[in-house]
């Protein structure tokens, strides 16, 4: 026995021996224990304390999910879970209401941020009877199993009452008959107690024991109304103990009046974090950073998807292991989120043992995903996350109907049920109004949708340039066993639709000018990118100049494309080549809105750094760099003094950007775009960027297809 088991064991023993110090006085003979003294009896309490701390430990101290090859403590990767109150567990709102609030927050997140929160192990100490609800997978038994261990310490835990935690698993109540008590005196007689029924008698009715009924949903069905009558006769019976229920929240039914029904949150970015920390404590971890590395990777913008599912411990748990076995997430992030799906639809119940309802000895795994693959893509395809129960039934009543295949004699409302309660990927939000658990998971199911039906013409034509799309084109792109090149081909033709004026034209045509048959290594679709990339950069200083505004709709156009473009150029070169054009522009800005001596100083002498950067990089083969360069210095040296007018000072900076346009053969015209031409242009370089996305995604792309796609990429016909 470890310091630790010994020290949570005399916490056990000081509740213990005086609990039988109070059978001994009313007489040892009626124990059983003839021939044992005061003493030794305390011994043999001393003793048995001592391992029941270390059985339960042994128990419900380790974590062993997902088919890890080694238990780890739970202690050591446990993250403090949050709980929501009461009042915010089920709101009364309308689907318009859902769909506003969800889309206010701009994040991939159900739960509202605004929602007061309390620490999980605080409802625990403030409450003696609390129900404790959440999905699957949220972590509600981990919660249970960590108060216990926190009582087991006595006063050195953060548990504030001195109890003996019993932790009860009530999906072994598998008949109508609940025999709490009897599972409690087990649990004594197993390590040792001498009388333990009695010990049990007498525990309870001096409230000391703190009883942990978990998984109340995992109850059959058949037997739930008699165990929840049951287990309310016995708390009412024994009323003094505290008492710490856990069940789904699809299943509960306020069926517990003296309880407080508290739901856990969903992991915010802070509880991801540490939860990540603690998973990756190894000596050779911390040496190497990777709990950091881990968190830095969930942290980018194309793994938005990925850390949505790190809201639910369970999905948490199976990103770390993911992530431990190649240090990276797969580029194809389909294969993710199939097993995270698979997760939720049958691995969570086989691994806890539930008993499943007889439903799904009908609609099994496969079936189901066709039938939510439907709910799925019909929901996005209208732009709604939420859904009336109502028309979630009459379409599992459709599909059942008009399926051969499919079990007939399943009740539609039976199915929703059953997969909002046994597998959570179905959400009531408020009263019968449903949506995914995740946004990931609709957008996966949306994808597999649209590659079983061949889809493939009608998601590029409609839904090209919408970037609500953009992570179902990712993952259509992941799931297709073949066909990609015919997507990247009517992407590419549906994208050139964007280019349909002359001006646009006229630009991607200097772009091609500009930079063909230069001496750079890069291939030419890097070079377009990294010109138009240069194009846009001035473009976008030409706006902030016309504008005066931060905030203008024109401005965001043009610094999108500018960000896209330069992303673009990204996937050719290193990231230095496309920084210098930021580098110059944000200069010459500053120093036009802002005209003094030091922000026109600094324009200039970064406009002749990055001159020579660019000349170093052999891209362009028409501009003259050393005469760029040249009338740069010139300008310098006729720099206006500090007491000349801010207007004077201000048409002087303008020079600098004037310059530079001359050296590029770059008209002022042809950057100075309407707003129309900045949203077409914006969904060219989008969809592009797309294009480059889905190769890298895909599982197979023929090298000649690609390699075709390749050279007509931001090329348009020139005259």
């Amino acid at each position: 026995m470890t310091g630790t088991e010994a020290l949570i064991g005399q916490a056990i023993s000081g509740i213990a021996v005086p609990i039988f110090q109070t059978l001994w006085a009313s007489g040892g003979k009626s124990l059983g224990m003839l021939g044992t003294n005061l003493n030794e009896a305390i011994k043999l309490i001393s003793g048995a304390s001592k391992r029941y701390a270390q059985k339960y430990t042994q128990r419900h101290g380790k974590l062993k999910v997902l088919g890890m090859r080694e238990p780890v403590n739970l202690e050591s990767v446990y993250t403090a879970v949050q709980l929501l109150h009461e009042q915010d567990i089920i709101r009364f709102e309308s689907i318009e209401a859902l769909e506003k609030i969800y889309r206010q927050s701009e994040e991939r997140r159900y739960e509202s941020r605004k929602i007061t929160k309390q620490i999980g192990i605080n409802a625990a100490n403030n409450k003696q009877y609390l129900m404790l609800l959440g999905g699957p997978g949220a972590g509600k038994s981990t919660f249970l199993r960590k108060i216990g261990l926190e009582a087991l310490k006595g006063k050195k835990g953060k548990y504030q009452h001195q109890c003996i935690p019993v932790f009860i698993e009530l999906k072994r109540f598998t008949s109508s008959k609940v025999k709490i008590q009897e599972n409690i005196t087990e649990e004594f007689a197993i390590c040792g107690f001498p009388s333990a029924d009695k010990f049990t008698i007498k525990a309870l009715e001096q409230g000391k024991l703190l009883i942990l009924l978990d998984g109340l949903d995992e109850v059959p069905t058949k037997n739930m109304y008699q165990v929840i009558i049951q287990i309310h006769d016995f708390v009412d019976r024994y009323a003094q103990n505290r008492f710490i229920a856990s069940c789904r929240t699809a299943a509960y039914r306020s069926n517990f009046r003296q309880f407080t029904d508290v739901a856990i949150a969903d992991f915010d970015n802070a509880q991801i974090k540490q939860f990540i920390r603690n998973w990756f404590q190894s000596e050779t971890d911390k040496k190497v950073g990777t709990a950091q590395k881990c968190w830095e990777l969930l942290q980018k913008t194309e793994n938005a998807g990925v850390k949505e599912l790190a809201q639910t411990p369970l999905l948490l748990t199976f990103l770390c292991l993911v992530y431990d076995k190649s240090q990276n997430f797969p580029d194809n992030r389909s294969f993710l989120y199939r097993k995270a799906l698979r997760i939720l639809l049958e691995e969570w119940a086989s691994e806890k043992r539930i008993l499943r309802d007889q439903i799904y000895q009908g609609l099994h795994t496969e079936l189901e995903e066709i039938l939510l693959s439907e709910i799925a893509y019909q929901g996005f395809e209208k732009d709604r996350l939420f859904f009336v129960q109502r028309e979630i039934i009459e379409h599992i009543k459709t599909f059942l109907a008009g399926n051969l295949n499919a079990p007939q004699h399943l009740n539609g409302k039976a199915v929703l049920h059953a997969i909002a309660v046994q597998q959570g990927i179905l959400v009531e939000r408020a009263e019968d109004i449903f949506s995914f658990s995740h946004l990931t998971l609709q957008e996966y199911l949306t994808a597999q949708y649209i590659d079983n039906h061949r889809q493939i013409e009608q998601l590029v034509t409609e839904h090209l340039t919408n970037q609500r799309w953009k992570e179902v084109f990712l993952l259509v792109a992941g799931l297709m066993r073949s066909g990609v090149d015919e997507l990247l081909l009517l992407m590419e033709k549906e994208a050139q639709q964007c280019i349909n004026t002359s001006k646009l034209q006229a630009l991607f045509c200097w772009a091609q000018e500009a930079t063909a048959g230069s001496e750079s290594d890069l291939k030419p679709a890097a070079k377009r990118a990294i010109a138009n990339t240069i194009a846009y950069a001035y473009a976008y200083a030409i706006a902030m100049i016309k504008s005066r505004s931060y905030a203008n709709h024109y401005d965001i156009n043009i610094k999108n494309s500018y960000y896209i473009t330069k992303t673009i150029a990204k996937f050719y070169t290193f990231p230095y080549a496309v920084s210098i054009a930021q580098a110059s522009t944000y200069g010459i800005i500053n120093a036009i809105k802002y005209p003094n001596t030091g922000t026109i100083t600094n324009a200039i002498t970064n406009a002749i750094t990055n001159a020579r950067e660019l000349e170093e990089l052999k891209i362009f083969k028409k501009v003259n760099f050393a005469m760029l360069i040249a009338r740069l210095k010139e300008l310098k040296a006729i720099f206006p003094n500090y007491q000349q007018v801010g207007k004077i000072r201000r048409k002087f900076a303008k020079r600098i950007l004037q310059i530079w346009l001359h050296a590029f053969k770059l008209r002022p015209e042809l950057i100075n775009l309407s707003q129309a031409e900045t949203e077409a242009i914006n969904n060219y370089f989008y969809a592009n960027l797309l294009i480059l996305q889905c190769k890298e995604t895909a599982l197979h792309v023929s090298p000649k297809t690609w390699e075709e796609i390749e050279e007509r990429m931001l090329l348009v016909p020139c005259n």
